[in-house]
């Protein structure tokens, strides 16, 4: 029987994971390397290879309602899009709050993570620990693993012949980027089109000579501001969108996305997508098409070579008097304490039964928290992994055995071994996996059950942003003020916009009402769709 569970990582994944384990009346004893809690979240002008942090002007691609932990929303006076002391702010508020801090050991060191001699009847696993040069041995019956997936910065200098041998100019990865000073006045090649790339490249463009913009990627850029100014992912994300992408065939979902995508500006004349390729990206960066458009990025395809100042490129073309090439190549994940035998097996989360049991072990106590990325926050996710893994370690969730583990996750791995740059093995529909996880925990919603219990919070839910809060209306760990929570989220929103109220401001909520009214026989044709194909909710 678990009892007492060792927690790696005192992030956002390692938080929320003490939180449930108490919730289940687990002990849990977390591990954090440094002297605070926060994970990537907590800025410092370091650039110690120990650890990764934002850069200093970050701001979050997903909203305060999306984003935040489901019983705890953010305070309703913080931004929609939140910078990284806010979001370290939230952490602490909620640490505090559930009283978490106490059951953190700072500045300890995971050495070794190793299965106990009797591990096939017991589950055990021995952790050793080393703090202020004192090693320490313990023994726990659980291990949930919160390190995340930003560990080792990648750098593929293989793929770019003469950046190390003739490039004499300064090459550096993004993890060590803080803030524009250092590129004053430089012409800067930023080598890589994720949403770091983007920020750095639209960042750097406001002190550097030249920006250049390097990538080899179909990408579409979106904007965090979408229909009537509300958040991009409050709008799209939601289960009526969802069954629509379901209901559709691939292909005229995918051309209905990109017409909405080209909506705001045609990607094909700024040289970033093509609604003709199958293999894309998406990003989120207000300024980034302006910037092409001023001329203040350049964008450039893929670098063929590096000679001693300049990059010559694919098509041919060449930048002469490169001073900084600034790779933006993302990272590998790696849990160098975990025994070899368990650690070498992991080699995407595709290795993992949904994402988080690695399926051979003979007893599965062992939990990988937050190695996912969704098309929504991996904060919420991360809180759903941990609410269902320690409803296993508790015994109220059970999973099937290793045989038919091992089975489901040989099924779902790529069948290639993809470029660690490509993230394409971890991205998952967020709605999709959330749904997925929260059936295994028996917390997800039902709207057909609700349409007859409660048509407004049904339609809500339905039609509204798919917000972590419906995943507290039901089952273990369920929230009183849930309801309360989802049918206030755009209220919310707009509060920290409410500094200048106009005289002649209208009421909505009677729009809202006619919407609900309207909406109601596309809710029941749902909610049938739903009971009778559950999977496609």
């Amino acid at each position: 029987m678990v009892r007492r569970v060792a927690v790696i990582g005192a992030g956002a994944g390692g938080l929320v994971s003490v939180k449930c384990c108490l919730e289940e009346g687990l002990e849990p004893t977390c591990f954090e390397s440094s002297e605070d809690i926060g994970g990537i979240w907590r800025y410092t002008d370091s650039t110690d290879s120990r650890r990764v942090s934002v850069y200093r002007s970050v701001i979050a691609n997903t909203s305060k309602e999306m984003s935040c932990f489901s019983d705890f929303p953010f305070p309703q006076d913080f931004p929609s899009y939140l910078p990284h002391g806010l979001v370290l702010e939230y952490f602490r508020m909620y640490a505090r709050h559930f009283d978490l801090l106490r059951h953190v050991r700072f500045q300890t060191t995971v050495l070794s993570v190793r299965r106990r001699p009797d591990f096939t009847t017991s589950g055990q696993w021995e952790v050793v620990t080393e703090a202020g040069g004192v090693r320490e041995s313990h023994v726990f019956d659980a291990v949930m693993v919160c390190t995340g997936h930003y560990q080792k910065p990648y750098l593929p200098l293989a793929f770019f012949p003469g950046i190390e041998s003739r490039f004499k100019g300064q090459c550096l990865h993004s993890r060590e980027y803080r803030d524009v000073q250092d590129f004053r006045g430089k012409r800067v090649l930023v080598v890589g089109i994720g949403n770091t790339g983007g920020d750095l490249s639209v960042e750097l463009s406001r002190v550097a000579a030249k920006v250049f913009l390097s990538t080899r990627s179909n990408t579409w850029v979106l904007s965090r501001v979408s229909d009537h100014g509300f958040p991009l992912d409050m709008v799209g994300t939601t289960r009526f969108n969802h069954l629509l992408e379901w209901l559709l065939p691939s292909a005229l979902a995918r051309r209905i996305r990109f017409r909405k995508f080209n909506s705001w500006f045609n990607h094909e004349n700024y040289g970033l997508a093509s609604s003709k390729s199958s293999k894309f990206k998406v990003i989120v960066n207000e300024e980034l098409p302006f910037c092409l458009l001023s001329g203040t990025v350049v964008l450039k395809p893929n670098v063929k070579e590096f000679t001693e100042s300049s990059a010559v490129f694919e098509d041919g073309t060449t930048e002469e008097n490169i001073d900084v090439v600034l790779f933006a190549t993302g990272y590998n994940f790696s849990f160098p304490f975990l025994e070899e035998s368990v650690g070498s097996a992991i080699d995407n989360n595709r290795s993992l039964y949904k994402c988080i049991f690695p399926p051979q072990l003979e007893k599965p106590t062992l939990a990988i928290i937050g190695l996912i990325q969704l098309t929504g926050s991996v904060m919420v996710g991360s809180e759903m992994q941990a609410r269902w893994v320690t409803g296993v370690f508790a015994g109220w969730n059970k999973l099937p055995p290793p045989s038919r583990m091992m089975a489901e996750v040989l099924k779902s791995k790529p069948p290639v071994k993809r470029n660690p740059s490509e993230r394409e093995n971890l991205k998952m529909s967020f709605i999709s996996y959330m749904d997925k996880i929260a059936a295994c925990a028996g917390v997800k919603p039902s709207v057909s059950r609700l349409l007859l219990t409660d048509p407004q919070l049904a339609l809500a839910i339905f039609f509204g942003p798919c917000s972590p809060y419906q995943y507290r209306l039901v089952g273990r760990g369920s929230w009183s003020g849930a309801r309360a929570a989802i049918l206030s989220q755009w209220q919310r929103t707009l509060k920290p916009l409410r500094t200048r109220v106009l005289g002649d401001s209208s009421d909505s909520s009677s729009s809202w009402c006619w919407m609900c009214l309207l909406a109601l026989p596309a809710a029941l044709t749902a909610g049938f769709l739903f009971s009778k194909y559950p999977w496609a909710g």
